[in-house]
Parts: C-alpha cells; structure tokens; sequence
C-alpha cells in the first residue's frame, strides 16, 4: 500500500518537476529588442536634445523677460477668445499692428448684451 501510494505520488509529480522555471525565450527576446530600440533612439536624439539644451540656456533669460512682461496680456487674451480655431494665424501689418483675423467660414458671434444708454459727457 505504501509502495502504490509513493507511486502515485511520484507520477504526480512529474509535470510539477518537468516545468520549466526558467522566463519564457519570447519575452526575453522581447525585452532584448526593446532596451535595443530605446538606447538607438537615445544615440539618435542625444544630439537634438544637446541643441535644445543650449538654445534654452541662450534664450532663456529672454523668455523670462518676455513673459513677465506680456503674461498678463496674454492671460487677458487668452480669457477673451473661448475658440481659436475660428480665427486665422496672426498678421503683421505694415505699421507694425497686429491682427487676428476671423476665418470666413467661422460660425457667427454671439449678440452682446446691451449695456443700456449710459453715457458718459465729458
């Protein structure tokens, strides 16, 4: 009886001691190709990212200025227009203006509210 049991239990185990434990050849191969393809992309775009670098360290200081100056403006702006896809690339004018002009095809304003008849003499 014993002998039958350390049998059954020895077949038993076969396909546990048959497994293999070792990672699947498909998903090494895999992670393989994609640590290759990531470091080719960094080699190639280590160049682009160092010109990056520097054109930000040179132009970084303007910026700055430049927002600091004309954020307010733009954050006015920017609260203003509920769509810019209904409006054309900005123009510059002769003079120096700048315009931004509606496109043709853009579907109406909305009405704006009467004020009423309040004027200011002066």
């Amino acid at each position: 009886m014993i002998r039958k049991t350390i049998l059954a239990l020895v077949i038993a185990a076969q396909p546990a001691i048959a497994q293999d434990t070792t990672e699947p050849e498909g998903r090494g191969l895999m992670q393989q190709g994609l640590e290759l393809f990531l470091k080719g992309f960094s080699d190639e775009m280590s160049p682009a990212m160092e010109n990056m670098r520097k054109l930000a360290e040179e132009f970084g200081p303007a910026m700055q200025s430049f927002m600091a100056e004309m954020g307010p403006a733009l954050a006015d702006l920017m609260g203003q227009v509920k769509d810019w896809s209904v409006y054309e690339m900005p123009e510059v004018l002769p003079n120096g203006d700048i315009i931004i002009r509606r496109k043709p095809e853009a579907p109406p304003l909305e009405e704006t509210p009467d004020r009423g008849t309040d004027e200011i003499e002066i």
